[in-house]
């Protein structure tokens, strides 16, 4: 799931009604956390385009699951919720 971009893989970041694209998961973790501390929370949408890019996102089991379905818009779907509760002591 992390590490280098990948041209099958695309991580897009839907938060407040805007969406980014990124080549890697961890560069739209951080838009995406970041985003949800603001808007309270956001999501990450695995977009892959092959099995080459299934196997780079989570290695052979993921390349399984795309040939289950490999014309699913949305590969994976993270869904990030960031409460700010307040000092705790």
């Amino acid at each position: 799931m992390r590490g280098e971009a990948h041209p099958e893989v695309e991580y897009v970041v839907e938060a407040d009604r805007a969406e980014r694209a990124y080549p890697t998961f961890d560069e739209a973790l951080v838009y995406a956390f970041s985003a949800a501390m603001s808007a309270g929370q956001a999501r990450i949408d695995v977009l892959v385009y092959g099995e080459e890019g299934a196997e780079s996102f989570g290695g052979r089991e993921a390349v399984e699951e795309y040939r289950e379905d490999p014309n699913a818009s949305v590969f994976r779907r993270f869904e990030i919720e960031v409460r700010d509760i307040g000092r705790v002591s």
